[in-house]
């Protein structure tokens, strides 16, 4: 016991390693905060600085960019309504609304303590029960990741107003999106017409810079001489009475974004996805309605997208199967360092168990104190005049698309997309939708080939497994009692 508290304690007892892990917390913020730039760009580009430093120093930095980068998403979601990283989209919804009335500082002090409470009880099951959920993860096959992708895609309906069809029709288009390129499986081209720029697909962070960040500009310019709204920071920690008042939805949510961390290749975007869902379903009487400023939607997301780190953390380790795309990063760094995540991992090396497991508790207490710093300064963004603030806008979007892979044609793809998005909300569509459909296509795409390869390319047989095994059926049976619930009869009845 002693020798475990030793090892997960070394950062905290190491000034050189506490420094590095404090400086990937505040360099993960603000790296997360601004669209374009990636926490996964920033551990890639961080192991290629880092392989030749001590295994501790380099997993405590990248740890620590991991952690800061999650949530440093929020705060442009919150400020702009440009989600900074994927895992923000769910917080835009309500955080945006928010900054709007002129609760920015509350909105933003009151994502930081739900995103650390939900970090830690995320690394808290990373070290309790890491063994447990890596062997619940560790039975979904490509039919369940496809029915997951799916009921994801559906859950958007939810949120896009009252009609679950212009939903599903963003939702559909954004997979579309998703498809550009060339086929994972038999590198056929699909959607390029011709176009060589189009053979690598669509980054949807480029999507997403257009949709929401081009397209958010365009709107705003309707209202160029509107008033800045006055933002109240009088106080920059959250009142203990509505801390207290939503921590049973914080913990719920935490739970279930653990959960969804743990599942390969799933992440935090789903998991803040699937809480938003959760908490708009069970919430019975909010203050004002979900997509208006409803505090339970700004909650849910962030403590589950934190949640979602230590989740990930367990498959990597256990199975040597990547959470994420971050944690298929850090499996790299492992393995230029001389170790082998999996099963032996654990008993082999249990000093470096313990010190990930110390380290992302020391990040997320510094990303409360980080989180809680430079509000003001943040709040400032949205009392700039429009005329000063939309062209800023529009130039961050272009520098973020250009960024990614240095290619110009990014650009324009943006400046695309971010007028078929002022376009698709003059008509009442909601573009988060089509984000997720980028993001969440390929997934349902590659897991459904899969799955009809195990069933000999035999649609029975594929729809018998579909409902022939326990962990598929629950899932088909969640997506069957989606749809109904949407039928016009049943919503109706519900309304009323």
């Amino acid at each position: 016991m002693i020798e475990t508290l030793g090892y997960f304690a070394t950062s905290w007892v190491d000034p050189y390693l506490l420094g590095l892990t404090a400086l990937g917390t505040l360099a993960g913020i603000y790296v997360g905060a601004i669209p374009g730039l990636s926490v996964t760009m920033a551990a890639s580009i961080l192991i290629s600085f880092t392989f030749k430093w001590e295994v501790n120093a380099a997993l405590a930095l990248i740890a620590g960019v991991y952690v800061g980068g999650v949530y440093g998403g929020a705060r442009t979601a919150i400020l702009l309504n440009i989600p900074g990283a994927p895992s923000a989209i769910a917080t835009a919804l309500d955080g945006y609304p928010l900054a709007q009335k002129g609760q920015a500082g509350e909105a933003i002090a009151l994502s930081t303590v739900m995103s650390v409470m939900g970090g830690l009880l995320g690394v808290l099951a990373l070290a309790l029960a890491a063994p447990l959920i890596a062997q619940f993860a560790i039975k979904f096959t490509s039919r369940e990741y496809m029915l997951l992708g799916i009921i994801g895609i559906l859950l958007v309906g939810t949120l896009s107003g009252e009609s679950f069809a212009k939903g599903a029709f963003a939702g559909a288009l954004g997979v579309m999106i998703g498809m550009v390129g060339l086929d994972p499986m038999t590198a056929e081209t699909r959607f390029t017409y011709g176009s060589i720029n189009l053979m690598g697909g669509v980054p949807f962070v480029v999507a997403m810079i257009g949709f929401f960040g081009v397209a958010e500009a365009l709107v705003q310019l309707e209202h160029v001489a509107a008033t800045p709204v006055k933002q109240a920071v009088s106080r920059i920690v959250p009142a203990w009475a509505d801390v207290r008042r939503y921590l049973a939805l914080a913990l719920k949510s935490s739970g279930l974004g653990t959960l969804i961390g743990a599942l390969p290749g799933t992440g935090g975007d789903i998991a803040a996805l699937l809480a938003y869902d959760q908490a708009k379903r069970s919430t019975r009487d909010p203050e004002v309605p979900f997509g208006e400023g409803a505090k339970e939607g700004l909650i849910a997301p962030e403590a589950a997208n934190n949640a979602a780190v230590g989740g990930a953390f367990v498959p990597m380790l256990t199975l040597g199967i990547p959470g994420d795309a971050v944690t298929a990063i850090i499996i790299g760094a492992l393995y230029i360092h001389g170790l082998k995540p999996g099963p032996l991992l654990l008993s082999d090396t249990p000093h470096l168990f313990w010190f990930i497991v110390g380290n992302l508790t020391l990040a997320n207490l510094f990303l409360l104190v980080f989180g809680l710093t430079g509000i003001r300064v943040f709040t400032k963004v949205v009392e700039c005049p429009r005329a000063i603030l939309i062209p800023l806008i529009v130039v961050l979007s272009a520098v973020g698309a250009y960024a990614i892979q240095n290619n110009p044609v990014h650009i324009t793809w943006a400046l695309g997309f971010g007028v078929a998005g002022y376009l698709l909300k003059r008509y009442g569509f909601q573009v988060g939708p089509i984000i997720l459909g980028v993001i969440l296509g390929p997934m349902i795409d590659s897991n459904y080939r899969r799955a009809m390869i195990a069933a000999q390319q035999d649609v029975g047989r594929f729809l018998y497994d579909l409902v022939s095994h326990p962990i598929s059926a629950v899932l088909s049976a969640a997506l069957l009692a989606m749809l109904i619930s949407q039928l016009p009869v049943i919503r109706n009845r519900r309304r009323r």
